[in-house]
């Protein structure tokens, strides 16, 4: 029931904050007077987890990534037909869901000077920051949320963006280093308020953001590496580190992959994501895949294809898309990866190459993989060499990064894993979102003619 008892939180917000012996007609009575960041935070969490994780955008990505699949003929998103109505949602879930939201947290905090809660807001508003302009490169923020004041913010370019996500991940740093008495508890579903993991959080995204832009104009991999290992030294430090959401799978509290991978929606796992576990022999194969019911075969669909019987495909198993699972935002692995990745850039394959086992061993560790599988598939996969390192790296970080942005991000900056324009594709494989149709209509911007086939500032060719 979380995600219902989140939406009577909000409403009895409302309707309790109008209460009054007398009432001022100056004031709004359907609106909140005051919402305390205590109460704010619980729904920024929900939504972060259920419209930027398991949100239409991410789900469009996990087509082109072909990671999942439609059963369903083209044309459609997975053949890389879109409208910018389609994403109309999505920016409104970015932008007035969290990012508004996660301001006013902020603000509230700061003057009450409960730095925890304000270091909160900072984490989770670069997280999301970070994955809309990933999404649509250049976006409005240092003029947005000034409601009458501008309704027609301008576009930052996305450099800026950059600095500001590592300006907010600064700043939340310090906060927490204030130790302030005062922490979250039950309101907070990811940590429950302990600050040492928001701590490590954000060292471990100001190293993502690092990462990012290895290949960015004016930047370059040595320099970004040295800065992403610097970050880490103060990251993560486990999987209990993961920054995940834990749904109850009670009704109103399921899992979001879990509605995502229905029989309405139609979608499957991909072929091209399946048949990646049985060519590398990898033992994750039964443990992230389930066997169509209807052959007990491991078996994904192909894109572009006649579309057969749902009970013919496989689906994610229980660990990723149980009714009751977690979602995971960013994972230790991920922290691993990235430290492989620069290591490999600064130092070359032979110093890389434990950091990357490591990371495959604690992937497999949490989804449940035997310490004598681990040790076969280690040796299988081989020495990490100057011509396959990146490769490799990037390829195992999507394999523990499911369902994840990052993926595609990490497709972009590297071309790993490689990947072909699927059957029926109506142009190549697309490099960003369109701009949705209601900034459009309400704040024209020359950003807008932007083609899903361009691509964004750090994906610099």
């Amino acid at each position: 029931m979380k995600k219902l008892t989140l939406y009577m939180l909000l409403f009895a917000v409302v309707v309790l904050g109008s209460c009054k012996e007398t009432l001022d007609i100056n004031d709004n009575p359907n609106a909140p007077i005051d919402v305390q960041e205590s109460l704010l935070l619980p729904p920024i969490e929900l939504n972060i987890a259920d419209q930027v994780y398991g949100g239409s955008a991410s789900i469009i990505l996990q087509y082109w990534l072909q990671e999942v699949a439609a059963n369903q003929p083209n044309p459609g998103f997975w053949n890389y037909q879109m409208f910018n109505r389609d994403v109309d949602g999505d920016w409104y879930n970015y932008y007035v869901n969290i990012l508004k939201n996660a301001k006013l947290m902020n603000e509230k905090a700061e003057a009450s000077g409960n730095s925890n809660y304000a270091a909160i807001a900072k984490i989770l508003s670069a997280y999301t920051l970070g994955c809309a302009t990933d999404l649509w490169g250049d976006i409005p923020y240092s003029e947005a949320f000034r409601s009458a004041d501008n309704f027609k913010p301008a576009y930052d370019k996305q450099e800026d963006i950059y600095k500001t996500l590592q300006s907010l991940l600064d700043n939340a740093i310090s906060d927490i280093n204030k130790n302030f008495p005062t922490k979250p508890a039950g309101n907070d579903y990811f940590y429950n308020g302990d600050m040492a993991k928001w701590l490590r959080l954000a060292y471990t995204l100001k190293a993502r953001f690092y990462i990012h832009l290895t290949k960015a104009p004016g930047y370059n991999a040595q320099t970004q590496s040295d800065l992403a290992l610097a970050a880490l030294a103060n990251g993560m430090q486990s999987n209990n580190d993961d920054l995940k959401f834990q749904f109850t799978g009670a009704a109103g509290a399921e899992n979001i992959l879990f509605t995502v991978f229905n029989p309405v929606s139609t979608i499957v796992l991909n072929e091209t994501y399946v048949e990646g576990f049985k060519t590398r022999n990898d033992p994750r194969l039964s443990k992230l895949v389930q066997p169509a019911e209807g052959t007990g075969l491991y078996k994904g669909r192909r894109i572009g294809t006649a579309p057969g019987t749902l009970s013919e495909y496989s689906y994610p198993t229980e660990f990723y898309a149980g009714v009751g699972s977690a979602s995971y935002l960013v994972n230790y692995t991920e922290a691993l990866f990235i430290k492989a990745e620069a290591t490999f850039w600064k130092s070359g394959a032979v110093a890389a190459q434990p950091i990357y086992q490591d990371a495959i061993r604690q992937h497999m560790l949490k989804v449940g993989v035997p310490e004598t599988q681990i040790l076969a598939y280690l040796l299988a996969r081989g020495t990490l060499t100057e011509t396959n390192g990146l490769q490799r790296i990037i390829e195992e970080k999507s394999i523990s990064n499911f369902f994840n942005l990052e993926n595609y991000n990490d497709w972009r900056r590297t071309g790993f894993p490689t990947t072909t324009a699927v059957n029926g594709a109506l142009s190549a494989i697309p490099r960003r979102l369109l701009y949705p149709e209601t900034e459009l209509r309400t704040n024209p911007q020359p950003q807008h003619s932007a083609k899903l086939t361009d691509r964004v500032w750090w994906d610099a060719q």
